[in-house]
């Protein structure tokens, strides 16, 4: 008899191991697919528009579209007037004019006559004014959705490059958000600006004192991250400047912390660690410590105010917590900011349900974060258990398909830590709510219950008794003729019949 209970105990025990080891392959699958998704989401193309003078409202709507007459019109008068009200006078209409595409579409025709290097010209005049306002022509042309706009302001970007070691912040601010719209549309101008330097230049504007220039360069930084040559060509570059420690001072919480800096540093922190080009480097710097602290930054603000704009920076956060965690376990992270500190799990939580209530679309991004959390680490299950979250994780069964395999998963990771963690899970409401979801026709929803299950008759005798008793394996038969599932059916019913 003894000998016949430990041949089936070694039985079971490698379906455990094996369940365990298919369910962290399908994770690396996952998480392959997830960050496939993150780079496809980098390509969107993104621009930004600054427009603070106050008359713009009004001079929006006023503006005229420009002929090709007009716009030479306007340029030599700038380059020739004879007072220098007039000149700036005539590089505000021209300005104007080019927020309408028909009058981009012109200058750009027009090139060939000049017009693109007369407006170099004033750029690098030694009139401020002049120059500003040549600099705001050039960031209205930047925002076109013409794609040859790009190219035809290559001769400007040098110029706009130099600017950034200049004086004035507002004109700085201009130049890096131009650069910004430019840099993401145009391989020719990344060709260009790479060899001169660009990355060593935001490495200095990085350490700006103004709020404004810093937001700015994070923008840059995150248009030129999401080049597709970056992983090879970009960010080594931008991992061997000081740059990475700076975004992580400018991200850690506290009264200095900006909300606009962070969430722009925060994107591009979150393209970096895509790459995965050198995530270790990252740890090292104490990514993992600041990304952390900031977790539990953003769970205290959000049980304090009902700015929806929280999400922001939640999202690049979380989505860079989770992606690091693949590189090293959460009882592994050192000296550093103790992940496995229930107080992290805790903060999830809270976010959790301010996605649950302002923003769904962020739910299945915390849990997968639950999920890297939980998935070698004891001790985040042990304060999953304690804190008294499995109920709350129970009720977010019902939202959706995906939201249902993450709650799943980060239950199987508690489950398969060992009897003492199944004994935690049960009894309670965990059994009827996988009775509920077996019933599924989601076929992964069902495959992860079916494994949620296994684990737990074998650690929890007792669950598989209860699950005979409530018609358990009537709600396994629908299954039986699903191909994905049969193998898995069937385990479990000489399971729940033997214990």
């Amino acid at each position: 008899m003894w000998s016949r209970r430990q041949s089936r105990l070694r039985r079971v025990a490698c379906g455990v191991e094996e369940l365990r080891c298919r369910r962290r392959e399908r994770e690396a699958d996952a998480l392959s697919s997830a960050l496939r998704k993150a780079r496809r989401e980098q390509q969107l193309v993104s621009k930004r528009l600054l427009r603070e003078d106050p008359e713009e409202a009004v001079g929006e709507d006023a503006a005229t579209i420009l002929g090709e007459t007009e716009i030479q019109q306007f340029l030599r008068l700038a380059q020739r007037g004879t007072e220098e009200k007039e000149r700036e006078k005539a590089l505000v209409t021209l300005r104007r004019g080019l927020q309408h595409l028909e009058t981009q579409q012109t200058f750009i025709r027009s090139v060939l006559e000049g017009s693109m290097r007369t407006l170099v010209g004033l750029l690098t005049c030694n009139r401020a004014l002049l120059q500003l306002e040549a600099a705001r022509c050039l960031h209205e042309l930047s925002h076109s959705e013409q794609s040859a706009v790009a190219e035809a302001c290559l001769p400007a970007t040098s110029y706009l490059l130099t600017y950034l070691c200049g004086h004035s912040s507002d004109f700085i601010e201009l130049c890096l958000y131009t650069l910004g719209n430019l840099i993401v549309e145009s391989g020719a101008v990344r060709r260009q600006l790479l060899p001169q330097g660009i990355i060593p230049a935001l490495a200095s504007c990085i350490q700006s004192p103004h709020v404004a220039v810093l937001e700015a360069v994070g923008y840059a930084l995150s248009q030129l991250l999401q080049a597709k040559e970056a992983p090879e060509e970009i960010i080594p570059s931008i991992l061997n400047s000081t740059m990475p420690q700076h975004m992580l001072q400018l991200m850690q919480p506290g009264p200095k912390l900006n909300p606009g800096v962070a969430v722009e540093f925060a994107w591009c922190l979150h393209y970096i660690i895509c790459s995965q080009v050198n995530n270790t480097l990252l740890i090292t710097h104490g990514a993992l410590s600041t990304l952390g602290l900031l977790l539990l930054d953003l769970a205290e603000v959000v049980q304090r105010t009902e700015d929806a704009g929280l999400e922001l920076l939640a999202c690049p956060v979380i989505r860079c917590l989770s992606n690091l965690l693949t590189e090293v376990a959460v009882e592994d992270v050192g000296g550093q900011m103790q992940l496995q500190d229930e107080r992290v799990v805790a903060a999830l939580f809270i976010l959790l349900e301010f996605f649950l209530q302002k923003q769904p679309r962020l739910l299945p991004e915390g849990l997968w974060l639950l999920n890297n959390l939980t998935a070698n680490s004891p001790t985040s299950c042990t304060s999953l258990l304690s804190l008294d979250l499995v109920e709350p994780l129970l009720q977010l069964l019902s939202l959706s398909n995906v939201v249902s395999i993450l709650v799943l998963t980060v239950l199987c990771n508690v489950a398969e830590k060992g009897p003492a963690y199944c004994q935690r899970l049960w009894p309670g409401p965990l059994l009827p709510c996988l009775l509920n979801t077996v019933t599924f026709s989601d076929t992964e929803v069902v495959g992860q219950s079916l494994e949620l299950l296994q684990l737990l008759f074998f650690y929890q005798p007792e669950a598989a008794q209860a699950f005979l008793q409530q018609s358990g394996l009537q709600a396994l038969e629908r299954h039986q003729e699903e191909v994905q599932l049969q193998d898995r059916v069937h385990a479990l019913q000489q399971i729940a019949l033997h214990s």
